[in-house]
């Protein structure tokens, strides 16, 4: 016997994934995760008895619930399921997926939407953070349709604006977790950031990288990956988040100048392999860590334009522009980010039920 769950396949920016109403999932974690294992089809490699893409960024969930908070309408939560292994992880948030949050929950009516836009406020229960979701609702309904685009995805849609508020801290409560802008690891400069999630940045020369290559030829660097993943282990301690092998935070990144007219260039990890974009929390502590003197993001980044607000990172697809609004204080070397921001776009797939064994969804 089947059991059959509803949900809805959206694409958010580069990301896709079912989104899924809390109620209609199993309350406990660990049974939760079950379910979400048999929806995507994992530990299997190509997840090919599930709904997943057989790729870290086609095997995500979102799961929503109108919320109890003041002043939040949507409590969310996201999971990023394995591929090839049987783990789910609600360590990190995705901003990516955060994209088809306000659609979503306008569409289920669980926010009455506005006209001419409508602003969701999100909790990230992954990060106990709150983010607004600008939502384009002509006549009361969602647009999904426009001339918006963003590298990575093909054609354009309605832009979504995504404001992330008091990011810093996400999941160590610090924007610097080591106390220090810059650390040596194994002999290398790394900085470590925790802004919307945290990562770790290093210069790409430093590991003998120009910084631009493409996807294909970093997953193919065996010796690379090694060298990111000892750093990248070593960091995570430095940064108060234990060991952290096989977890999916902190994320790693390689930056270097920019060569097209950006603010900086830059290769993430998601973390044992290299994105084939951006993800948007990683964007947005790099352009966090690009603002911060002493840092090696900052250290490579170039301000060529005149909004000195606006941050453009340039990645394999091509290239992402974030917004970051910062309280200077003449008595902290360290800036204060108030508000940093981002537009996406999003759409749903199709919806309907996905089906899974009967033993599984009732464990």
């Amino acid at each position: 016997m089947l059991t059959s769950i509803p949900c809805v396949l959206m694409r958010g920016g580069t990301s896709k994934g079912p989104y899924f109403l809390a109620q209609d999932l199993p309350s406990d974690p660990a049974a939760r995760d079950d379910v979400l294992l048999a929806v995507m089809g994992s530990p299997h490699i190509r997840q090919v008895d599930g709904i997943g893409g057989g790729d870290s960024l086609t095997s995500k969930a979102v799961i929503l619930n109108r919320s109890e908070r003041p002043g939040i309408d949507i409590d969310y939560l996201f999971a990023q399921v394995a591929v090839g292994r049987r783990a789910v992880d609600t360590a990190p948030n995705c901003g990516n997926m955060l994209s088809g949050v306000g659609p979503f929950a306008i569409e289920r009516g669980m926010v009455r939407a506005s006209d001419p836009t409508t602003t969701v406020t999100i909790f990230n229960i992954n990060t106990s953070k709150v983010i607004e979701a600008v939502v384009q609702t002509p006549g009361g309904r969602v647009a999904y349709e426009g001339d918006y685009r963003i590298d990575g995805v093909p054609g354009g849609g309605a832009p979504i604006v995504l404001n992330f508020l008091h990011a810093a801290g996400a999941k160590t409560g610090r924007l610097l977790p080591t106390g220090a802008a810059t650390d040596v690891i194994a002999g290398v400069e790394v900085s470590c950031v925790d802004l919307s999630s945290p990562l770790v940045f290093v210069a790409a020369a430093s590991l003998g990288k120009t910084g631009y290559e493409s996807k294909r030829d970093l997953d193919a660097d065996a010796e690379l990956l090694r060298k990111l993943e000892a750093i990248r282990l070593q960091a995570g301690m430095l940064m108060g988040l234990g060991d952290v092998s096989g977890k999916v935070l902190p994320k790693i990144a390689l930056v270097a100048p920019p060569i097209a007219g950006g603010t900086i260039a830059s290769r993430y990890f998601v973390p044992w392999s290299c994105h084939s974009a951006y993800a948007v929390t990683g964007a947005l502590c790099l352009s966090a860590a690009a603002s911060i003197p002493g840092t090696v993001a900052h250290a490579v980044a170039i301000q060529r334009m005149a909004d000195s607000s606006a941050i453009v990172i340039e990645h394999p697809a091509g290239r992402l522009e974030t917004r970051i609004t910062v309280d200077v204080n003449a008595n902290s070397p360290t800036p204060t980010f108030t508000r940093v921001g981002i537009m996406r776009t999003a759409r749903p797939l199709l919806a309907g039920v996905v089906h899974i064994a009967e033993d599984i969804a009732s464990s």
